[in-house]
């Protein structure tokens, strides 16, 4: 499955990462920024995958603006 990562600027387009590589990188990081183009199916897939495995995930909108849709989806996954 892919999901794309939060912009890093507002006109910049999203990058895509694997859930493969999203697992590899939890060696060094726990906290993953995605963008608000993903589905909210997907990102419970990616919270259901993780929970299968033992990993503890939470999820939250994270606002940056004033407009409705200036938002990003911080995902926490703590083993």
């Amino acid at each position: 499955m892919k999901l794309k990562l939060a912009r890093t600027t507002l006109k910049a387009k999203p990058k895509t990462i694997e859930l493969k590589k999203v697992e590899e990188e939890l060696a060094n990081k726990s906290i993953f920024y995605f963008d608000k183009d993903n589905s909210h199916k997907e990102l419970k897939e990616l919270i259901e995958y993780f929970e299968e495995k033992g990993f503890s995930v939470y999820m939250r909108e994270v606002k940056y603006g004033l407009d409705e849709n200036e938002y990003i989806y911080e995902v926490h996954i703590i083993a």
